[in-house]
Parts: C-alpha cells; structure tokens; sequence
C-alpha cells in the first residue's frame, strides 16, 4: 500500500513530466509555425498522443503519454519529413537515465556482498 505523501510525490512529478511534454511540443510547432502547404495549412500539427506507458522513476513508476506531432506534408512533394524527437521523453525510454545508471552499480554492490 503507498503512503498519500508518495501518492501526491508521484501525482505532481506526471502533472510536471505532462506540462514540460506539452511545452516542448509547443516550441517545437511555433518552430515551424511558418511552414505551410500550397492550399495555406499549416504543415506540422500536434497529432494527438501515443499509448500511455509506465516510466520508472526514482520515486516509482509514473504513467505518461507521449504527444505526437504530424507533418502533413505529402510523400510526393519532394521535401525533407519533419519529424520531432522529445528530448525529455525518448521514444522508447521506459527508465529515466538516472535509474540507468543506478543498476549496474546496485548490482555490482550486490554481487560484491555476496547478496
């Protein structure tokens, strides 16, 4: 059972983690805000968002969702795809770096013990 204190901890970490996403996705299309297709469209749109998918933290596991964000652009057209890469949340990340980095080194303390 989780404490309420862990509860609120986890609560406001995936409140921030979304308003961060959200706000890197909004640099990224102002970015390309003048980028439009010949009808006048704009050309990159935010696209919804994938799955939601449990990240491990520090603090436990927080669940997230990914926003998307579409080029509309069309394959024919001859131009570069414009594509955006969250550097808070990597594509397939499902640890933070920090945990990462924790594991080997909780193992080798471990192994070390004789745990």
């Amino acid at each position: 059972m989780m404490d309420p204190l862990t509860g609120i901890a986890r609560d406001g970490a995936r409140q921030m983690l979304a308003m961060a996403l959200k706000s890197e996705v909004d640099e990224f299309l102002a970015l390309h805000s003048e980028e439009r297709l010949a009808d006048g469209r704009a050309r990159v749109v935010r696209h919804g968002s994938g799955p939601e998918r449990a990240i491990q933290t520090g603090i436990g596991p927080l669940t997230v969702a990914r926003p998307k964000v579409r080029d509309r652009a069309p394959d024919d057209a001859g131009m570069d795809r414009i594509r955006f890469s969250s550097a808070i949340l990597p594509k397939w990340a499902r640890r933070t770096r920090s945990l990462d980095a924790l594991l080997p080194v909780l193992y080798l303390r471990g192994v070390s013990m004789g745990d």
